[in-house]
């Protein structure tokens, strides 16, 4: 995404860096099956696209839920949000992580990082994360642990290694 006049350099460089982590999630699963991406090689018993879903919830928690206080409705009511695996439709769970990928751009785009949540995480208000910028940063520390899980997998899986941008 092409900067806006209202996000400082920092904000774009920090944008940059959680869209790459982004783009190596999808990237790292291109040309799985469906079979593949629901196919559990861990004990713990999470998948691929299990994993793309939880990516997906954590972006809406913290950029919506979490900053804003709101979030638009999930495409699967029902869903459990903290189950690893997923029965959904391959495209709508890749969809649905794209969609928040896109809305947390949004609010980057147009909120200073310093940029206070009006929501809280967690009891404990010294493990609290203080502003926009907390979020992002933490967004690229998740995203990227995750990247680790899904090469692993995907060694497993199909035996490719080394996928995602350069």
């Amino acid at each position: 995404m092409a900067p806006t006049s209202t996000m400082t350099a920092e904000a774009v460089v920090l944008q940059h860096f959680l869209d790459a982590q982004r783009t190596s999630a999808l990237a790292i699963l291109d040309g799985l099956t469906d079979e593949q991406l629901r196919t559990s090689v861990m004990p713990s018993g999470w998948t691929p696209l299990g994993l793309i879903k939880h990516l997906g919830y954590a972006e809406r928690h913290w950029f919506q839920r979490f900053f804003s206080g709101s979030t638009a409705d999930a495409p699967w009511p029902d869903d459990d949000e903290e189950l690893m695996s997923s029965a959904h439709p391959v495209a709508e769970v890749f969809a649905f992580y794209r969609e928040q990928c896109e809305r947390g751009n949004a609010l980057l785009a147009v909120t200073p990082l310093d940029a206070k949540p009006v929501g809280r995480h967690g009891s404990d208000p010294h493990d609290e994360v203080a502003d926009l910028r907390g979020i992002v940063l933490h967004m690229i520390e998740e995203t990227a642990r995750h990247l680790g899980h899904l090469d692993a997998a995907r060694e497993l899986l199909d035996g490719r290694t080394g996928l995602g941008p350069r």
